[in-house]
């Protein structure tokens, strides 16, 4: 598992938490350790998805993330 810290701009409630972890729980091989707003803490296993398809994935879901 590769650890993965995210910056994650437009999240302002907790609609926005619920809608991250969501997105998150949703791409095989990501177990999420902690989503707060303006920012993510994960694990993901790099043969089942890449920090690339984590970031578009939540940029889909309406916010824009940055890798740390």
């Amino acid at each position: 598992m590769t650890n993965l810290s995210l910056a994650i701009e437009g999240m302002s409630c907790s609609h926005c938490l619920n809608a991250v972890n969501r997105t998150l729980a949703n791409i095989p091989g990501v177990r999420i350790k902690s989503v707060a707003i303006g920012r993510a803490e994960l694990e993901y296993d790099p043969t089942a998805a890449d920090a690339d398809r984590i970031v578009t994935a939540i940029s889909d879901a309406g916010y824009r993330a940055t890798a740390l």
